[in-house]
Order: structure tokens, then sequence, then C-alpha cells
């Protein structure tokens, strides 16, 4: 993750919601004001507890941050920007408290009750279209909402999708602890995932390496985009469309081909699937150059058109292709960003 305090920030109502909340950041134990019930959630930023509080009874999401390996003022950025988001309604709501226990930063948000969006993929099969649809509608909404408040989420995937019910009738968008000021910049990555974008991995540090020969990458919401793009691809089919985005990964490097010529290459054969509108849209958000990639909302006018061949049965591999790795175990942690 890119520290905090190596990121340059003007002046600006997240900003001056940090300063406020760090001058009142309470002192509290954590089993003194709430029950704990059950760990719901783990990585490498911490854990998220199921608790409800000891005098009102309401039920929580307690994300618990320990001190040992997150700064202050990455708490509280993760913190206010969460809380500046939240009235959006598919993002995750918060309760506003904050606190400080002598081991760990806290945050209590809204409890959604269900699953991740991960969780009702089937490998080499995805979910059904209309559901991919109506989850389609609600994060793009999300990411049309944080754009416009010039951030990035910078960490679009499925374990970051939280379902209210099993049809994705109403999802909610999670986890703002890579979120970014546009134009922020990143000077190099360690460690690649699936939906981070051509110029994402061009910034990354080999174990060989000693520097970077690239200058230093501006967050845009693009990088949102190719995600999201990623995102459905992934939902659709129950597969990861590549590795990552490098020379070295012949998935990405065929459909990279097709980018360059439609005409002259075949699609590939993991994306035969698609119809030829859907494909236009994957050809617009998955964009190799990131300026020409549509915005997320754009995605809103193809969702009344067919985007799986209707004679094309997911899963069989025959007739449609096969991607890279099915979706067995999701990525849970993120590359270190510095």
């Amino acid at each position: 993750m890119i520290e905090p305090d190596s990121v340059s920030e003007g002046s600006s109502p997240i900003e001056e919601l940090m300063e406020l909340t760090a001058q009142s950041l309470c002192q509290l134990d954590i089993k003194e004001h709430f029950n704990v019930i059950k760990e719901i959630g783990r990585g490498k930023y911490g854990r998220v507890l199921l608790v409800t509080h000891r005098c009102r009874g309401t039920p929580m999401a307690l994300k618990v941050l320990p001190k040992a390996s997150t700064k202050l003022k990455g708490f509280l950025r993760e913190y206010c920007i969460s809380l500046h988001l939240s009235h959006h309604p598919c993002i995750v709501g918060l309760f506003g408290i904050a606190f400080q226990s002598p081991e760990h930063y806290g945050f209590a948000q809204e409890l959604v009750v269900g699953r991740d969006l991960f969780a009702i993929i089937q490998p080499r099969v995805g979910i059904p279209e209309c559901a991919v649809k109506r989850c389609a509608i609600q994060v793009s909404s999300a990411l049309e909402f944080i754009h416009q408040l010039g951030l990035v989420h910078r960490d679009i995937k499925p374990e970051n999708v939280l379902l209210l019910d099993s049809h994705c009738q109403r999802v909610k968008l999670a986890d703002f602890g890579l979120t970014q000021k546009q134009g922020t910049f990143i000077h190099f990555i360690k460690g690649t995932l699936p939906y981070m974008s051509p110029e994402l991995c061009a910034m990354v540090l080999e174990e060989d390496q000693k520097e970077i020969k690239a200058p230093p990458l501006s967050v845009q919401a693009s990088l949102d985009t190719w995600a999201f793009g990623v995102l459905l691809f992934c939902i659709l089919t129950g597969f990861f469309p590549w590795e990552r985005c490098m020379d070295d990964d012949d998935f990405y490097q065929e459909f990279a081909e097709w980018c360059h010529d439609p005409e002259k290459n075949p699609v590939p054969s993991q994306w035969k699937r698609f119809t030829p509108t859907c494909m236009e849209m994957f050809e617009r958000l998955l964009a190799l150059d990131a300026n020409k990639r549509c915005l997320v909302k754009d995605v809103k006018d193809y969702v009344g058109k067919e985007w799986v061949k209707s004679n094309c049965m997911i899963g069989l591999v025959e007739d449609c292709g096969k991607g890279t790795s099915p979706l067995l175990s999701p990525c849970k942690s993120s590359p270190a960003l510095q």
C-alpha cells in the first residue's frame, strides 16, 4: 500500500475531516463497549468483527487494524474517505464511530448480512447474466460517485462487493483502504493482480530490480474502469481473463493483439462466448490506452442488450474456449503500493 506520508495532499474536505477526527479520536476497550460475536473477515490490513453495541444492541461490523502495521494517517484516511462516501446507497455505510485501543485502531461500519460477490461465483461458470447486469449498474453508480469526488477506489474486485441478497438485487461497494486522490503519483509497485491495468503492471519492481525506468504513474479513474471490466469478465465466466497484464502472459497478449486490430485478429478463445455488443463494451472498458477508456457509467448503455450468446453454454470449453485460472480462491491481499 502507498504510505500516506509519501503523498502530497492539498486542503480538502477529507483532509479537514482527518484533522478533526485525529483531535477527537477516543480511547476505548473493544470488549467493554461491544459484544464480539465472531470474526467475519481477515487480511493483511487486520480483521473485521461482527459485534453488537453493549448499550444499544445494534449489530455492526468492526474493522480493527493493528497499530504495529498501520500508520495513524493511513487509518484516518481510510476512515474519513469511507465516512465521506458512505451516504451513497451502493456504498457500505458507517456509524461515525472511530477509536483506538492500546494495540489497535478501529471503526464501525454497517453490517451487510450476506456474502461478498466472490462467494457466489461458480468456477468456470460465473453467475447469471441478469445478476451480473444488476451488479454492474450498482457498482458503476458507486464508482461514478467516487470519481466525481476526485477519488479512485484502486481495489475493485469481487471480494469488495458485498451482497444484501444472493441475486444481486442490492450490492454495496466496500473497502477504501487503497483509495487515493486523482493525480496521486505511484512510483513503483510490488506484485500484480489480474485486476490491475497494463500501465499499473508496468510499474512492477521485480526482485532483481533496484528501480523502475518508467516515470511515476498518475492515479486516474481509468484504473478503476479497467478493474471494473475485469470484474465483469470474472463474474460472467468464472475465470480470470489473465494472470497479469504483462508480456509474459499469453492470455493477455492474445487479447492485446485483438485490441490492436480486431478485424485481422480473431476474438481470443475465452472471449468467444460474448456477443459483438458485449465485446464492444469490453473493448471500451479495457482499452489498452488509458486515455481511450470509457467512463464506468457508460456500461449502463449496454445493460439492455444481450451479453452472452444464447447458443453458448457457459462452462462448455469446446464451444467457448477457456480462460486462465478458474476462480477457486479470492485475491485477499493487494500488492504493496509504494
